[in-house]
């Protein structure tokens, strides 16, 4: 797990960082995350066939999924509350609850045709007026913490005009509102939701209607959240999820939780696995890995609001001054795959550049990109967190490729909050991060770049390449869309403005007695996705 222009959102950007907790950060965070669930006499090992276990380093925040805002949230409501779309494989859209979506003509009208046998748990049917009340109460009243608020500066309104047919009045033409409303929103009842006349100060804490695959039956808060089945529901065998439960369970970190797949506590460990731990679980008898592709990115950005980041020469050495092959075998354990330095990755198979190429590890060049720059004895700031286990590991690498060049770098590891601040603040040379979904080009685009845009972390503000990204959001015209990303995406590149590294495949470890999941991209959809959990089975 953003928004665009002015209506971006800072919880939207802060969903999109992928934080993972491992090896010694684990241990700092353990005194304040919840203690390991005690064992029970049903261990994942032994429990029926028609159970599942998931552990979570995770407590859910909040069950309203208009407010949520951990990864626990999204996995647990997921089962609950049905998107419009979803994502494949290679970064493209799927159908969900929608099954045809798109604009009108002139662009200044967007639509959802939707499927007609969602039922809501109670016997409600879902329909078109479902979706329209979830569109507009986000609009309207901008739920706190809520990330689909951001692609709604253009919309006027949501209306069910069929009970399957949903149309969005448009301001203007706007590609971006479709798409990202699509993926990132789940729909919710009307005739529970619309109860409340404040929906922040709604909790749904209890008494939950679910058209997913799965309800919410029971929580122990810290400790576990105990899901059953609902039927009918059209995505699984004959109507029928093959699970009659589904269990997460909340773990200190995420050794914890690989010492309790080994056990048979847990059947599925939902979160991404660290890189140095992928080998050994491949090799452990009785647990499977499957490797969930990545549609997000590791970055490095350099910070052009302060000299001499401001000069391209400058940035262009920077980046020179980086071993990335080194870095990909060593601290990503070979799990990752160059990003071009692209914003547009390969991931995203319908937009990439193929021409474009990474720069090579080359410490002559970068000094001499230095001097022809004026610049000597370059001493820069790099920050990132300690919780992400994976650029902690680089960040040295990066300090040591760059004094070839003769490029001072003082590392400032930190925890999260402090991270966070500083990088709202702006204050970092080289900020180092990675985003978990980046799945619509120019939605991404307008985030990462355009003046305002909530993660613009280089602090770039750059006419041309605005130009570009706001031409790109405006068109409905696939062909004129992706030149435009192209040329913004080659403009990145070429001027440095952004150090994209690496794109990682995530790989995740359940028990092998289970089969049947449904590989989804990123670690949001993973094999947890609705679709997944509704069709797996022991064999």
């Amino acid at each position: 797990m953003s928004t665009q222009r002015g209506a971006m959102n800072l919880m939207k950007a802060q969903r999109l960082i992928r934080v993972c907790v491992i090896g010694a950060v684990g241990a700092v965070l353990a005194a304040c995350a919840p203690s390991a669930p005690p064992t029970q006499s049903n261990a994942a090992g032994s429990s029926p066939s028609d159970t599942l276990t998931v552990a979570t380093t995770t407590d859910v925040v909040n069950l309203n999924p208009l407010l949520g805002n951990s990864r626990t949230d999204d996995w647990v409501t997921d089962l609950m509350y049905p998107r419009l779309l979803t994502v494949s494989a290679n970064g493209s859209k799927e159908p969900y609850l929608a099954t045809k979506w798109g604009y009108s003509a002139d662009g200044k009208t967007g639509f959802f045709d939707l499927r007609n046998d969602f039922t809501w748990s109670d016997g409600q049917k879902l329909t078109a007026t479902d979706v329209a009340y979830t569109i507009n109460t986000i609009k309207t009243q901008n739920p706190k913490g809520n990330v689909v608020s951001g692609f709604m500066s253009n919309l006027g309104k949501a209306t069910a005009v069929s009970p399957t047919r949903v149309e969005l009045q448009l301001n203007k033409p706007d590609s971006i509102v479709v798409p990202e409303i699509g993926f990132w929103m789940t729909v919710v009842p009307e005739h529970i939701f619309s109860k409340q006349a404040k929906i922040d100060d709604f909790a749904n804490a209890s008494d939950w209607v679910s058209a997913g695959p799965y309800r919410l039956s029971s929580i122990a808060k810290g400790q576990s959240y105990t899901l059953d089945r609902v039927e009918p529901y059209p995505m699984a065998p004959n109507g029928k999820p093959t699970l009659a439960k589904v269990v997460f369970k909340v773990y200190p970190d995420v050794n914890t939780e690989i010492l309790a797949l080994k056990k048979g506590d847990v059947d599925v460990i939902a979160n991404a696995l660290p890189p140095a731990q992928v080998k050994d679980l491949k090799a452990t008898s009785g647990i499977s890995v499957a490797e969930v592709p990545g549609l997000g990115f590791t970055h490095m950005t350099y910070n052009m609001k302060r000299k001499p980041m401001d000069n391209v020469l400058v940035r262009q050495a920077l980046a020179h001054a980086v071993d990335y092959n080194s870095i990909r075998a060593v601290a990503v354990q070979g799990q990752a795959v160059t990003a071009n330095n692209s914003p547009i990755t390969d991931s995203l198979k319908e937009f990439a550049d193929p021409t474009l190429k990474e720069y090579t590890f080359d410490p002559q060049k970068s000094k001499a990109l230095l001097a022809q720059a004026g610049v000597s004895n370059l001493k820069l700031t790099m920050i990132y967190s300690l919780q992400d286990p994976v650029i902690s590991a680089w960040s040295s690498m990066v300090k040591d490729s760059a004094a070839q060049a003769g490029i001072t770098i003082d590392l400032k590891g930190m925890d999260r909050n402090t991270y966070l601040a500083k990088t709202v603040a702006g204050d970092y040379d080289i900020y180092a991060g990675s985003f978990a979904i980046m799945d619509e080009p120019v939605s991404n685009m307008a985030l990462q770049y355009l003046p305002d845009g909530a993660i613009n972390y280089s602090q770039v503000n750059d006419p041309q390449l605005t130009s570009l990204i706001e031409q790109a959001q405006s068109t409905i015209d696939k062909g004129k869309q992706k030149s435009l990303v192209q040329q913004a995406a080659g403009y990145v590149n070429k001027n440095m403005i952004d150090n994209i590294m690496y794109v990682q495949n995530l790989n995740v470890a359940y028990s092998s007695k289970w089969d049947g999941f449904i590989t989804k991209p990123s670690e949001l959809l993973s094999i947890i996705d609705p679709a997944s959990l509704a069709n797996i089975h022991q064999k």
